[in-house]
């Protein structure tokens, strides 16, 4: 029977960025058993936690959202942290969804799993046929391990686990933490901060630092101008990482959470599929379109001695087209969104 509104559905992780999105997508859509839990409810790192808690709840579904996520800074600098912990989740509640009869488990995986230098659009079939990026290198052989562990029991125990491969995302809910977060909130909350000191605009730079953590150390008691100096930004101008001329693909979260429900739907396949826009940008466009929509009138200057990542990293999203879904928000507008999401919060 496949998933209906009255069926018990566990969301992994759904205070992040993709699983608050599906938990969005599915109180929306009527399902009625949500389950639910924090990670000081639950740590899905510790493997009697998770058995316990399957146990006692019997999932029917799992839409599998909990992960360490971070940047090229955070995946450079902590590589043991990012590989250990997404390791320890997947294995933790892959193996317990089987051991305890989920009916459909979703793995969420990562674009990050392709070789740096495949072919664009990447495929699927892409997988394993060459090195990976070395900066988040770790984080993307825990998602592969997760990819294989969810093919491996289909294979062994005949379990209907399916993998899925989003592109960037962005969104509500995201991180702005400068230090961990990734490519659009980052360059989203540095032009947001320049502009306010630029617009000598104190009080509300006060008010972001205390809502949403810089991540760098800074010495204790310093001002508000020395902190965004620290990271960039000054009342003239604002220092962004790279040489913004790698591509990137952006998909608005909302509409990767509307094809995770899809997919639970329709799709029944080990093999993994792309979940993405079929459109890129450079880094430069992308800061040029926020920048357009926050309004900052100041320089901006690219540090080049940063890593750049993946030269261009494209999903070919022919698969998931073929079953009937393409993702429907528009860059500009998905941005618009999370401007103001970031501001109200």
């Amino acid at each position: 029977m496949a998933m209906d509104k009255s069926s018990k559905i566990f969301i992994a992780g759904h205070r992040g960025l993709v699983g608050s999105a599906i938990l969005r997508r599915l109180q929306l859509e009527h399902y009625g058993s949500l389950v639910t839990r924090t990670r000081e409810e639950l740590d899905l790192k510790n493997q009697k936690d998770v058995e316990n808690f399957f146990s006692y709840e019997k999932p029917q579904y799992v839409f599998m959202a909990a992960a360490k996520v971070g940047g090229i800074w955070a995946n450079d600098n902590y590589p043991a942290d990012f590989i250990y912990e997404n390791l320890l989740i997947e294995t933790n509640v892959i193996h317990a969804a089987y051991k305890y009869g989920v009916k459909k488990l979703l793995f969420l995986g990562s674009s990050c799993i392709y070789p740096k230098l495949a072919p664009q659009p990447l495929k699927e079939a892409y997988l394993l046929t060459g090195e990976l990026e070395p900066t988040n290198e770790p984080y993307a052989i825990a998602k592969i391990a997760g990819i294989k562990m969810c093919q491996s029991y289909n294979r062994q125990y005949g379990t209907n686990f399916i993998s899925v491969m989003p592109t960037n995302l962005y969104g509500p809910y995201d991180s702005f933490d400068l230090k961990h977060s990734h490519v659009l909130p980052a360059l989203l909350r540095k032009l947001h901060l320049a502009k306010l000191l630029r617009e000598r605009r104190h009080d509300e730079i006060k008010s972001d630092l205390k809502t949403f953590p810089i991540g760098f150390d800074v010495p204790q008691h310093s001002s508000a101008d020395v902190i965004l100096e620290s990271v960039g930004i000054t009342s003239e101008s604002v220092t962004l990482w790279g040489s913004g001329e790698v591509y990137r693909e952006f998909l608005y979260v909302d509409d990767l959470a509307d094809a995770c429900v899809f997919l639970m739907l329709h799709y029944d396949e080990s093999k993994i599929i792309n979940i993405g826009t079929g459109k890129d940008i450079t880094i430069k466009n992308l800061a040029t379109i926020i920048n357009d929509i926050v309004g900052y009138e100041g320089k901006v200057a690219w540090d080049t001695s940063k890593p750049d990542g993946t030269p261009r990293k494209l999903l070919d999203v022919t698969k998931l087209k073929e079953l009937g879904w393409k993702a429907v928000t528009e860059l500009q507008e998905g941005i618009r969104r999370t401007y103001e999401w970031y501001k109200s919060s």
